[in-house]
């Protein structure tokens, strides 16, 4: 009897994993659209109001030259709109593990320049960005490879 409850179990929990699989992905591809709809408001709209309704209850920056919380994105969005109106981030690949998305961009803040590139990283909570890290490159004139960065 022992054998056959164990069996009934193993063979339920083998029927439920693809659905419990399928809920992972869709979550993943769901924080990976809130995320790429946080950068569009935050860097190419500049609209802090937009991008905002992406963040949860904190906002805690990594990056040691930016401001944290939300006031720090708030007057980062500014210092874009201000300095860099043209300023447009296009993202090249977007990963998520997780409660992370990872976004390799390609930042290019004045028309005929190279630009840079970055890899942010978020983490959501409750499907709101609640933190922030980055690493950002600028992209050479002339690199030791034919690669491309992207």
């Amino acid at each position: 009897m022992l054998r056959l409850s164990l069996a009934a179990i193993t063979f339920a929990l083998l029927v439920a994993m693809p659905c419990a699989r399928a809920a992972g992905v869709e979550q993943l591809e769901a924080n990976k659209k809130m995320v790429a709809a946080f950068e569009d408001a935050a860097l190419n709209q500049k609209d802090f109001d937009a991008a905002s309704k992406y963040l949860g209850p904190r906002y805690t920056q990594h990056n040691p030259n930016a401001a944290d919380g939300p006031e720090g994105l708030k007057g980062y969005i500014a210092f874009l709109k201000d300095k860099f109106p043209s300023n447009h981030s296009e993202i090249k690949h977007i990963f998520a593990d997780g409660d992370y998305v990872i976004v390799h961009d390609h930042a290019v803040r004045e028309a005929g320049t190279r630009g840079f590139a970055i890899v942010n990283i978020y983490k959501l909570e409750s499907g709101k960005v609640v933190e922030h890290w980055d690493v950002i490159q600028p992209i050479p004139e002339k690199a030791a490879n034919d690669n491309g960065m992207f």
